[in-house]
Order: C-alpha cells, then sequence, then structure tokens
C-alpha cells in the first residue's frame, strides 16, 4: 500500500483549529489589511493543514492567501510551514506568455523600432554572392573571353585596383545587379507565396469591393505595374479616391474608381407596390342624375317651374 493511500483526509483537529496562528502568519507576510477573511481549509495529509483567507488586495481579485500549518506526531504544538499567495478557481490570472515573434502583429512596429530577422528565416534565400565566373555550361569559349578582356582594357583607363565596384556590363554580376539579387538575402519562393497570399486576401477578387466594381485593375489606368514574378498577378493602385491607394492590389480586383467607369449604373427602381396607398380615388358627393329624367340646364335654360 502507498503512503498517499494511509493518509487521513480528515484535518488534523488541532491544525484545523490554528486559524489564528495562520491568519498571523498571512498578515506578517502580506501588506498590512489585504487578509480578508478565513474562507476555507484543506487537508493535505496527516497532521497537515492549509487555511485560505480572501485577499484584498486590489489586482488580485479571486486570489487567496493560502498557510499551511502541521504539528509533530503525539505533539500538540501547531508550527507553520509556509504562508504563500495562490489563485483561487475564479481568479483573475494573467494571460499565457506567449514569445514576442509570436505575437507580434502587422502595424506594431513604430519609429525607431528594430525587428531583427531568424537567420532561418523561412522566408528568405541567400543571394547571389558569386564571381563573375562563366558557368560550366557556358557558349562563351576562351578565345571570346580573352577578346572580351583585351577590349576592356582598351577603353578603360587606371589599374585594377582603382576601378570602380560596380560590375561590367554584360557580366552575371551586371544581370544579378539589375534583378536585385545581390543582397545578402532575397525573397525565397515560399515567401514569394505568403506574400501573394496575404495581398490576394485584402486587395483580391474576392473582396465585397471587387465583386461590385464594373471592371477589374487589370484594365484600369491607375494601375502602376510591378517587376519580377509576383507582376504577373499584383500591381500598385495609384488612384488617390480608391481604397487601395498605394496598396499592392491582385490584377482582378477593382473598385469604383477604375478609370473606365465613364457611365455610372442607373440606381435600382423599386418594385410597385401590390396596393397603392398613395392614390386618391374621387367619389361623388351625390348619386349621378339619370339623363333622361333632368333636363340639361347647364347653358342657362329654365325649368318648367322655372327654376334655373
Amino acid at each position: 500500500m502507498s503512503a498517499a493511500t494511509t493518509r487521513s483526509r480528515t484535518p488534523d483537529r488541532l491544525c484545523a483549529e490554528a486559524v489564528d496562528l495562520a491568519r498571523a502568519a498571512a498578515e506578517e507576510a502580506a501588506a498590512p489589511g489585504v487578509v480578508g477573511e478565513h474562507v476555507g481549509l484543506v487537508s493535505e495529509g496527516d497532521r497537515v493543514v492549509t487555511h485560505f483567507f480572501e485577499c484584498k488586495e486590489l489586482g488580485y481579485r479571486g486570489w487567496r492567501w493560502a498557510v499551511t500549518v502541521a504539528r509533530a506526531s503525539r505533539a500538540k504544538i501547531v508550527t507553520v510551514d509556509e504562508a504563500v499567495l495562490l489563485p483561487g478557481p475564479d481568479a483573475l490570472l494573467a494571460p499565457e506568455w506567449v514569445p514576442w515573434s509570436e505575437r507580434l502583429r502587422p502595424g506594431d512596429m513604430g519609429p525607431g523600432d528594430l525587428l531583427p530577422t531568424d537567420a532561418e528565416d523561412l522566408r528568405l534565400e541567400p543571394g547571389y554572392a558569386g564571381e563573375d565566373e562563366p558557368l560550366p555550361s557556358s557558349a562563351v569559349s576562351h578565345e571570346m573571353a580573352d577578346l572580351v578582356e583585351a577590349e576592356d582594357a582598351e577603353v578603360t583607363a587606371g589599374t585594377p585596383a582603382n576601378l570602380p565596384a560596380v560590375p561590367s556590363r554584360g557580366t552575371i554580376a551586371a544581370v544579378a545587379e539589375e534583378l536585385g539579387m545581390r543582397r545578402a538575402r532575397v525573397l525565397s519562393r515560399y515567401g514569394l507565396h505568403i506574400a501573394a497570399d496575404r495581398w490576394e486576401e485584402a486587395f483580391g477578387a474576392k473582396t465585397p469591393m471587387a465583386q461590385a466594381a464594373p471592371a477589374a485593375c487589370v484594365s484600369c489606368g491607375f494601375l502602376v505595374r510591378i517587376g519580377g514574378s509576383l507582376g504577373q498577378a499584383f500591381g500598385v493602385c495609384a488612384n488617390e479616391f480608391s481604397p487601395a491607394d498605394g496598396r499592392v492590389v491582385s490584377l482582378a480586383y477593382g473598385c469604383g474608381g477604375h478609370s473606365e467607369a465613364a457611365v455610372m449604373p442607373k440606381p435600382p427602381q423599386p418594385a410597385p407596390p401590390v396596393i397603392d396607398e398613395t392614390r386618391v380615388d374621387p367619389f361623388p358627393l351625390r348619386p349621378a342624375r339619370d339623363s333622361g329624367s333632368v333636363p340639361d340646364v347647364s347653358d342657362g335654360e329654365t325649368d318648367e317651374l322655372g327654376h334655373s
């Protein structure tokens, strides 16, 4: 039989009665006036009892001062084991700690803030850092390379040590410079995909604005095309009255500020009412006279009695 099953769940009488001793220990550990009423006790084992006191300190709603008292076997003196502040079942607790890299959201950065990028960031990959060496599969022969070097020596002044660091036109480094690949790191395929998904969600074809647009951005004169592979699906809006002004938008996006939306659509006409309550139906004040029995005296003629 284990030791846990031999312990008594019934609180020890002397330890349970040591409420004043536990309160004094709680008041000694806490600030003055923050230890409230005794709210219960629990048996921790043989001759070990924990007393709970209400905490009145601001910001610790639902917390309790827990003071554990104990006594030795066959001893009548109860001593204090520990006094701590513990949360109760309905205690107000701080949210679970989340690393800054996981709780950071777009728009959180301000002036002067620095956001270090992880060296293993999947959104980035190393850029071009090679030399201007021809590729093994290059069609340029050694004779052509020697000819190019001779032509550069004739038109370039100064020693090689004094030449500028700008790569020569037509070299691998020049092409990499033009494509923006001579940076330490560039966007990886994964980084391109998540950026495209993010932009498509914000300013894509499935947004309510695009669904109600007269045409797509691909035919709008305010669209500024961008380079690279993302330019096949995205551009930058340059319409100051558009909600996407200065934003990267999908070519399938659209808004009411389309450059070719010259004809304004007519507002929809409401359906005719089932019962027209706005029309007034005329009703005569007296019934119509029979034209055969009553002569027409509209021209000023008089009847047989001389009435006009």
